[in-house]
């Protein structure tokens, strides 16, 4: 597969009519150093040194160096993952680094509007040598919904080579203007659009800490696969948008709450400022309702391709009783299973 560069935007930082146009055209904007690399140094050694402290590194190393003990390797979706992560969530600074001012002044920029940062802010955090759980091609919406004006914004907590799997973008792919097919796949989200409805070449970069992507909500990107040898990979994926637009219920209340019920008290119990508990209650948001559809037909297509012997469907429907066997969903997994033998 060729990759082509990203294309740097630097030079109409402080123009919001060719930001826009930039990203009208081509459907991401990306950003050398717009993010402090001191204040993102600072951040990585607090993620890393809460997942050393849980077990995800090499007891010993410096946490820096994100040296991963693969005997420990986990991705979104299976408890163990969320049980360190959720720690990591809980760190003060992670989610302050989602109101950095470089950033929101920058969505301002584009989208011109009083900008909004969600409340769930999200990291990723891929071990090396799990490259079947690579995030797949997909459009952000399914996941996230709200408004198809909603930014992403991911920026590596560190360098972030090739090899270590940034992301990949395909220009001008949000102008189908609508929200493509998804199907079944494993890798963080569990949906993906096929690879044949596809055309373009992929665009990234050898990240350095501080660079930035930003892209709109059916923007097509991927991640690509951490091909090192030990190096975990960490991340920050978060989500902006005009405060007068639409934001689904889900995009406030924390990552991965689904899997274990945290709570925002949880969240915020060691924290020592007041300032961004609860922010967005004193704002006059217009809240839709999580449509699940786009769960439910990945899931339900995992069942057709676990009857049939798919590995990696047989590998979703077991994750997802082990991560509560009493839901309506683990309940017909392990139907399935147990006619297959497998469970």
């Amino acid at each position: 597969m060729e990759l082509r560069e990203l294309r740097i935007s630097n030079d109409i930082m402080d123009k919001p009519e060719k930001l826009r146009s930039r990203m009208s055209d081509e459907g991401y904007l990306f950003f050398k150093k717009l993010q402090d690399p001191d204040k993102l140094l600072k951040l990585r050694f607090e993620m890393l040194s809460t997942m050393q402290n849980g077990g995800w590194l090499v007891a010993g190393t410096d946490p820096m160096d994100a040296i991963a003990d693969i005997t420990t390797q986990c991705t979104e979706g299976d408890p163990e993952y969320t049980d360190v992560y959720h720690e990591v969530y809980k760190l003060e600074a992670f989610h302050r680094s989602g109101h950095w001012s470089e950033v929101v002044e920058m969505v301002g920029r584009i989208i011109g509007k009083n900008v909004l940062p969600h409340p769930q802010k999200i990291a990723r955090l891929w071990y090396p040598k799990y490259t079947e759980h690579t995030t797949p091609i997909h459009q952000d919406f399914v996941h996230f919904q709200g408004n198809f004006q909603t930014y992403t914004c991911w920026a590596p907590v560190g360098d972030c080579p090739i090899e270590l799997g940034g992301l990949a973008v395909l220009p001008g792919s949000h102008k189908v203007n609508s929200v493509m097919e998804h199907h079944f796949s494993l890798g963080a989200g569990g949906l993906c659009v096929e690879t044949n409805e596809l055309t373009g070449e992929w665009h990234t970069t050898n990240y350095e800490i501080g660079d930035t992507l930003i892209f709109p909500a059916l923007t097509i990107h991927k991640a690509l696969p951490n091909l090192t040898e030990d190096r975990l990979r960490v991340s920050l994926d978060n989500r902006y948008q005009a405060v007068d637009e639409p934001i689904a219920e889900h995009m406030l209340e924390p990552h991965l709450n689904i899997f274990n019920n945290l709570k925002w008290d949880d969240v915020y119990e060691q924290w020592e400022s007041d300032e961004l508990k609860y922010y967005w209650r004193e704002l006059d948001l217009t809240i839709l309702p999580r449509d699940l559809s786009f769960i439910n037909k990945g899931f339900e297509e995992a069942i057709v391709l676990a009857k049939d012997g798919d590995e990696r469907a047989v590998y979703q429907l077991n994750r997802i009783i082990r991560r509560d066997p009493s839901t309506d969903m683990a309940k017909k997994a392990i139907v399935v299973l147990e006619e297959l033998n497998v469970l």
